[in-house]
C-alpha cells in the first residue's frame, strides 16, 4: 500500500470510530477528517471545493429553503389542522391515513423536519382519542423513511449515491427511476407495520410515555432542534403558500421531465422564492441545515480520497476476489446486506460515500450493469430500522414516545428482513444485470 492509501485508511478508521463513539458531532468529525486529508495532500483544495459545491449539496440546500418557505407560509399548519379534524372523525383509521399522508410528503421533502413537525400532532391526537401514542410514533418514523426511498430527492442518501456514481462515470438517475423499487418496499413495509407493529409492542404500550420533552434532540448527525420551535403556529398566508407550492411542484416537474437536474431546478426555485419575497434572504439562510450539509460534504471528501489514493480499488479487489466464484445476484445480496449493517452503525451519508465506489467497481469487475448495485446501496443505505439511532427520525420518536431500545429491535429487525427481500426481487425485475 502507498503512503496515501495508508493515511486515507487511518483517517477512515478514525472517522468511523468517532462516529460510533458518538461523543463528537458527526459534522465536526467529517470536517476533521477532510482537513487532515487536505493538509497532507491526499486531496487537493479544488477537490474539497468541488465536494462543497457538489450537486447533492446544492439540491439538498435548495430543497431545505423551499420546505422552510412552505412552513413559514402556514400551509403545513393548515394541513395539520385538516388532518386533526379527519382523525377525530375516523379514529385510529384516521391516524393511519395521517401517517400515509406524512409519508407521501416525505417522498419529496427531507423526512427529519417532517417528523419533528408531525410527531407531536400524532402523539396529541392519539392521546385525545385515548389510543397509545407508541402505536403510531414508531410507524411514523419508519413510513417516512420508506417513502423517502421512492424518489431521487426523498433522502439525502439517494442524492449522494447519485452524485458519487456520477463521479465514477455513471449516468445520473432521473427523479422517478427508482420508484418501481421503492414503492413495493414501502407498500410491504407499511402493510407489515399496520398488521404487526402493535402486536410486537403490546407489552411496551402499557408503559407511560414521558410527560416532558427535552429542549433539543441529539442525534448522530447533530441536533435537529427544539420541537417547540417547529410546533409554533404560523398564520396562513394563501398567496405565499400558493407561490411556494407552485414553485416546489414546478421544480419537481422540471427535474422529472429531464429538462434540468434537480440541483438546478431546486436552486432556481429557491432563488425565485427570495426574488418574489415569499421568503427573505435571512429566512432562507435560517432554513438551511448546515450540520447535514457539512456532514455530507466532509464525507464526500473522504470518498474522493479513497478514489484518488486507490484505496477504493484495493477494497473492491478484495471483495471481488471473494465474489468471483459467485454470480452477480449473490454479489448484489452481499452488497445489500453489508450496506444495511453499516447503516445501522453509521450515518447514511457515510455509508453512501464508502460503498458507492465499491458497488460500481464490483459490477464492472463482474461484467454487469452497475445500476442494480447502485439502487441496492440507495435502498439499504436508508433501511435503518433495527436501532433507535440508525436514522434521525428514529431518535425523535424514540425520545418523544418513551420507547425502549428493544422496541426498535422487535419491530425494526423484521422490517429490515422484509424490505431486504422485496428490494432484491424488485431490483432484479426493474434493473436487470
Amino acid at each position: 500500500m502507498t503512503f496515501d492509501q495508508i493515511l486515507t485508511l487511518v483517517v477512515l478508521v478514525a472517522v468511523v470510530a468517532a462516529l460510533i463513539w458518538d461523543k463528537v458531532r458527526a459534522d465536526v468529525v467529517a470536517l476533521s477528517g477532510a482537513a487532515v486529508l487536505l493538509a497532507t495532500g491526499v486531496v487537493r483544495p479544488i477537490e474539497v471545493q468541488g465536494a462543497f459545491a457538489s450537486p447533492a449539496i446544492i439540491a439538498l440546500a435548495s430543497l431545505f429553503v423551499i420546505a422552510y418557505a412552505l412552513e413559514l407560509s402556514g400551509l403545513l399548519d393548515r394541513a395539520i389542522e385538516a388532518a386533526v379534524k379527519m382523525c377525530r372523525r375516523l379514529g385510529a383509521a384516521g391516524l393511519w391515513l395521517l401517517l400515509g399522508a406524512i409519508g407521501l410528503v416525505s417522498a419529496f421533502l427531507n423526512s427529519t423536519p417532517i417528523v419533528v413537525l408531525g410527531a407531536p400532532v400524532v402523539r396529541d391526537v392519539a392521546i385525545a382519542l385515548k389510543l397509545p401514542p407508541k402505536r403510531f410514533l414508531m410507524p411514523l418514523s419508519y413510513i417516512t423513511v420508506l417513502m423517502g426511498c421512492c424518489t431521487l430527492i426523498g433522502t439525502s442518501t439517494n442524492l449522494l449515491v447519485d452524485d458519487m456514481a456520477r463521479v465514477a462515470g455513471q449516468p445520473r438517475f432521473s427523479m422517478f427511476e427508482i420508484t418501481p423499487v421503492g414503492l413495493p418496499i414501502a407498500a410491504a413495509g407499511a402493510l407489515y407495520l399496520f398488521l404487526f407493529s402493535g402486536r410486537l409492542m403490546r407489552g411496551s404500550m402499557t408503559d407511560a410515555a414521558p410527560t416532558t420533552e427535552a429542549a433539543a434532540i441529539d442525534v448522530p448527525g447533530g441536533q435537529v432542534g427544539d420541537v417547540t420551535l417547529f410546533a409554533t403556529y404560523r398564520p396562513f398566508q394563501p398567496v405565499k403558500a400558493a407561490i411556494a407550492l407552485g414553485i416546489f411542484a414546478s421544480a419537481i416537474a422540471v427535474a422529472a421531465m429531464g429538462l434540468a437536474p434537480i440541483a438546478a431546478s431546486a436552486f432556481a426555485g429557491a432563488v425565485l422564492l427570495i426574488l418574489l419575497r415569499v421568503i427573505t434572504a435571512d429566512e432562507a439562510y435560517g432554513g438551511l441545515r448546515p450540520q447535514i450539509l457539512i456532514l455530507i460534504a466532509g464525507m464526500v471528501v473522504l470518498g474522493m480520497a479513497m478514489e484518488r489514493s486507490g484505496l477504493a480499488a484495493e477494497a473492491t479487489g478484495a471483495l471481488v476476489g471473494s465474489m468471483q466464484e459467485f454470480g452477480p445476484l449473490t454479489a448484489l445480496i452481499v452488497l445489500y446486506a453489508l450496506t444495511m449493517v453499516l447503516t445501522e452503525l453509521l450515518s447514511n451519508a457515510t455509508v453512501a460515500v464508502l460503498v458507492t465506489p465499491i458497488a460500481v467497481a464490483l459490477a464492472e469487475s463482474l461484467g454487469v450493469s452497475p445500476r442494480p448495485f447502485l439502487v441496492a446501496v440507495m435502498m439499504a443505505g436508508s433501511a435503518a430500522f433495527a436501532t433507535p439511532f440508525g436514522y434521525q427520525t428514529n431518535v425523535i420518536v424514540y425520545q418523544m414516545g418513551g420507547y425502549r431500545y428493544l422496541d426498535f429491535v422487535k419491530v425494526g429487525l423484521p422490517l429490515n428482513f422484509i424490505t431486504f427481500a422485496v428490494a432484491i426481487v424488485a431490483i432484479q425485475a426493474f434493473f436487470p444485470f
